[in-house]
């Protein structure tokens, strides 16, 4: 029986010249349609490895880790200031899907400065945030917030340390008045404290103590109040 042979069928000449136009490996710059530019590595035409990124509308700069067209990995990213227009770094650390994500130092326009975790561009898990007016808060956030365990420093000295919610004190904690020589330790609920102890601590070295000292009492709570107030928050808030 004879045997037909057809023709081989080739793909279209604009198939083979996308295909060499496919950008991989380690390339110059290359300009986009908005005036963008990137110069590093690409992989199947996609931002992949290192590389550098600059924004023509903004001035912005990302230098770091892409991976298939996202920033993921390790980066730093600056604007220039509007005034000296020298780079200042806004963050520099981890980033998953073009999101911070991970560890990672950010500073703030307002010279406030966050160091921690992040997830999803928000800062989650634990971290230590220095804000403008002196104040400093080490410990656990959430989408932004305060929220787990954590302790707040008031420029005066003060500080709390105790369960958050939402940013707000929420929970068993200690407030220490450390201008007054006083530490306040008992259940708050949305920053307002419900019930709770207060005694004198360290009243010799305070700077404004009262002008007379708390009485001395035995506490008594047959009844056992705020053992059970705690242990119910405990319960209710796990």
């Amino acid at each position: 029986m004879p045997v037909i042979k057809y023709p081989r069928i080739r793909d279209p000449l604009f198939y083979e010249w996308d295909r060499k136009a496919q950008k991989c490996g380690l390339r110059h710059t290359i300009y986009a349609v908005n005036g963008d530019q990137y110069t590093g590595e690409w992989l199947d035409n996609l931002k992949h490895g290192k590389g550098t990124q600059i924004w023509k509308n903004t001035g912005a700069i990302y230098s770091g880790d892409w991976k298939f067209g996202k920033r993921d990995g390790y980066g730093s990213y600056s604007i220039p200031d509007p005034v000296t227009k020298e780079y200042k770094r806004v963050y520099t650390g981890w980033w998953e899907n073009d999101r911070r994500g991970g560890r990672g130092v950010f500073f703030y326009p307002n010279g406030e400065c966050y160091e921690g975790e992040w997830s999803n561009g928000l800062r989650s898990g634990w971290g230590k945030m220095q804000y403008k007016d002196g104040s400093v808060y080490e410990g656990q956030w959430l989408a932004d917030q305060h929220n787990g365990q954590g302790l707040l420093r008031l420029p005066n000295g003060n500080r709390y340390e105790g369960g958050w919610k939402d940013g707000k004190k929420h929970g068993p904690g200690k407030y220490f008045y450390l201008d007054k020589g006083q530490q306040l330790e008992g259940i708050w609920v949305a920053d307002i404290p419900k019930c709770g102890v207060l005694v004198d601590f360290d009243r010799d070295s305070a700077p404004a103590p009262p002008q007379y000292p708390l009485p001395e009492i035995e506490l008594h709570d047959p009844a056992g109040v705020l053992t059970e107030a705690r242990a119910m928050f405990d319960d209710s808030y796990n």
